[in-house]
């Protein structure tokens, strides 16, 4: 590994270690309604929302109530979207010439559903079928807003370990409307300008027709690009305006661009370790969750560049020596830039690529791929990154409890039988979503339809893939698989589904219980959760679970893949 990939890796880390504790302190006083620099301008604007939709912003939710909110009004952005996009061509700014990507049921069912749980799986191209009005009123929009939802799941479920004696865990309403007006509205303002001073685009112009130095005749795509790009990072979304999303230059031109945006997706998921930990009164047991996730961030980005680095071993003795896998990459980002950004979004909840994924070498895309297995417990997406790691200590925890006879506790807080059954069900939720679906379409006609490109040990790759980055709600894929169909359209909008509420409900409910109990206090015999120790137990728990969930399906497809090479 040379130096300038050293150098660059370390900036990315340095700079969020820099924001983490800033950001996760505006956090918590953004969704504690304390005092913050935005109020002046955001708190009118805040009430004549609530005036406007008959909010109370004093009355608070048990996790129930908070849970329906969430998913009825992920509901409604849903059928709204679908609306938006099946009625597109009576809606201003629609260019028959050049949307030639017909937008059918299944596809537009899908695409709604992508983008209300923010994973905005895309099996369209973007300059190809959706209108200016689709882009812009329809999918960001859903960017801002489900963005909004997962970040108010995520300080709720928050408030579930940071409180005691109470059955509520806030008002949904209120945390999403400060999640957008406090949180992701400044964001996105402040990264679209410095994205189009970098020169991404931010227009209505109409596509441009040019001629080539050859003789022929090239369709340049115009658009809202930046305001597109800034929200569908920092919202952890990752849908972009053109159909090879980040490696197009009008989308992501440079080195600075694409620092920027990989910054957008994670600081904000780093710093809710910190609000959690002010949250809590523990700012310990915060650093830790963050230094846990660095770890196995640093683990990932030194697996990835290995394996580009190396190339392919069956090349090294034709030229000599190992050559570094560029196929599938930008000359202007290279094997580094690359990797920082196919782990950063893989182990978030955006899909926002700069690279063909399918064209890494087996063992290279193994990486984002078991990063979406151990389900955004690395930085993750927003809210849903904070819980996710949470989860995987607490059954950390539990497992440490059965080998020592006593009742595992964090926080003081007790994990009984009613947590226990939660954290099965969240558990096993992935299986579910991953597993049983790839299996169905390996043993379908419809399913292997979709393998037009490749077959064998790369294709089941492909198709676990899919269904993986569905079910982590993050939209990245193996472009191999022709997922346009009805077939994957279906199910991986089922994915995503249990992907976004077969695990937000369960934590929320989770939350709710933990909120009931007494903090006890802190004795001798008690797993410490603020030790290296219990690093190491959040570890070990997540790469054993994921191990003896999916290492099978990892040997039959990019193992086998890699020893045949």
């Amino acid at each position: 590994m040379i130096l300038s990939t050293v150098a660059l890796y370390a900036c990315f880390l340095l700079i969020i270690l820099a924001l983490v504790k800033p950001i996760g302190g505006y956090l918590a006083r953004a969704f504690a309604g304390e005092r913050t620099f935005l109020d002046p301008a955001l708190r009118p604007v805040e009430r004549l929302i609530y005036s406007l939709c008959g909010i109370d912003a004093r009355q608070e939710m048990n996790s129930k109530q908070y849970a329906l909110a969430f998913v009825l009004f992920s509901l409604a952005g849903t059928l709204l979207l679908y609306a938006i996009l099946r009625l597109q061509a009576f809606l201003p700014f629609y260019d028959p010439a050049h949307l030639i990507t017909p937008l059918t049921p299944d596809l537009a069912m899908n695409t709604a559903v992508s983008f209300s749980t923010t994973t905005t799986w895309q099996a369209y191209a973007g300059e190809t079928t959706m209108s200016y009005t689709s882009q812009m009123v329809g999918l960001v929009a859903q960017n801002f807003l489900a963005g909004a939802g997962g970040l108010a799941i995520g300080i709720a479920f928050i408030r579930g370990f940071a409180r005691q004696h109470t059955r509520t865990l806030g008002n949904f309403w209120v945390d999403l409307v400060r999640g957008t007006l406090w949180v992701l509205l400044p964001a996105s303002i402040l990264v679209s300008l410095a994205l189009v001073w970098q020169g991404i685009p931010m227009n209505f112009n109409p596509y441009s027709i040019v001629h080539t130095l050859s003789g022929g005749m090239q369709t340049i795509a115009q658009g809202p690009i930046a305001a597109m790009e800034s929200i569908e990072n920092l919202g952890t979304n990752g849908g972009g305006f053109f159909n090879v999303n980040g490696a197009h230059p009008y989308q992501n031109p440079t080195w600075f661009t694409n620092l920027l945006e990989m910054l957008s997706i994670a600081v904000i998921p780093a710093a809710l370790t910190n609000t959690f930990g002010r949250m809590v009164g523990r700012p310990r047991q915060g650093w830790l969750l963050f230094w846990v996730m660095v770890f196995l961030f640093v683990v990932a980005l030194g697996l990835g560049t290995w394996a580009e680095q190396s190339g392919n071993p069956a090349l090294a003795p034709v030229v000599g020596a190992p050559q570094p896998n560029m196929e599938g990459k930008e000359v202007r980002f290279g094997v580094s830039s690359s990797i920082l950004t196919a782990v950063t979004t893989s182990n978030g909840a955006t899909g926002s690529t700069n690279s063909a994924h399918d064209s890494y070498t087996p063992l290279g895309g193994a990486v984002p791929l078991t990063n979406m297995f151990l389900g955004e417990m690395i930085f993750g997406g927003l809210g849903t990154g904070i819980y996710s790691i949470l989860m995987v200590a607490l059954l950390g925890l539990f497992l440490t409890g059965l080998m020592i006879g006593r009742t595992p506790e964090y926080l003081g807080k007790r994990i009984e039988p009613p947590e226990m059954k939660l954290l099965a069900i969240y558990t096993l939720m992935g299986p579910l979503g991953i597993l049983a679906l790839t299996a169905v379409a390996v043993a379908t006609g419809p399913g292997l339809a979709a393998l037009t490109t490749n077959s064998g040990p790369h294709g089941l790759t492909e198709i676990i893939y899919a269904y993986t980055s569905s079910f982590a709600n993050n939209g990245q894929s193996f472009a191999g698989l022709s997922a346009n169909s009805p077939f994957y359209n279906v199910t991986t909008a089922i994915a995503m589904l249990l992907g976004r509420f077969g695990l937000a409900i369960p934590a929320l409910v989770f939350a709710g219980l933990f909120a009931q109990q007494t903090s006890r206090p802190m004795t001798p015999g008690k797993l410490r959760t603020d030790s290296p120790l219990f690093a190491s137990v959040i570890i070990g728990t997540a790469l054993i679970v994921v191990a003896l969930t999916y290492l099978p399906a990892v040997a039959l497809g990019p193992i086998i893949e890699h020893l045949r090479l």
